[in-house]
């Protein structure tokens, strides 16, 4: 196991398989039913969010299809359980704290050239800790 240090956004535990995007996320594009990413050219269109510790570099969309895409995937128990953001932008922020996903940002260079994809990957937002088991 390897614990890195990194900066709370919204509170919480989680652990799942690391699902690492190049690309800004907006929730609007990820099937609420299936917790598919559908969004046409994205690097993990096809992919399953659900219960995956999500590593994006940033959000995108405004407040209203963000907001509404996580709660469409949290009423389907689709929503990932964490996000690890590169730049927290206030839309995925706000987005975040309402539907009560664990969020951290500023973590440990380190950590992205560890991480790989299916890692098993805690993160502690409250003691502002990321592990990679």
């Amino acid at each position: 196991m390897k614990t890195y240090k990194c900066r709370k956004i919204s509170k919480g535990v989680a652990k799942g398989k690391a699902l690492l995007s190049k690309d800004a996320v907006c929730f609007y594009t990820v099937e609420p039913e299936t917790g598919i990413v559908i969004e046409k050219n994205h690097d993990i269109k096809g992919k399953v969010v659900t219960d995956t510790v999500l590593i994006i570099p940033s959000g995108k969309g405004s407040s209203v299809v963000q907001a509404d895409g996580l709660y469409k995937l949290d009423m389907y128990k689709k929503a990932p359980a964490a996000i690890i953001v590169e730049h927290a932008d206030p839309v995925l922020v706000s987005s975040v704290i309402i539907m009560n996903v664990p969020m951290v940002h500023k973590v440990d260079p380190a950590f992205y050239e560890d991480v790989k994809d299916g890692d098993i990957v805690e993160i502690d937002a409250d003691a502002e800790e990321v592990r990679i088991y």
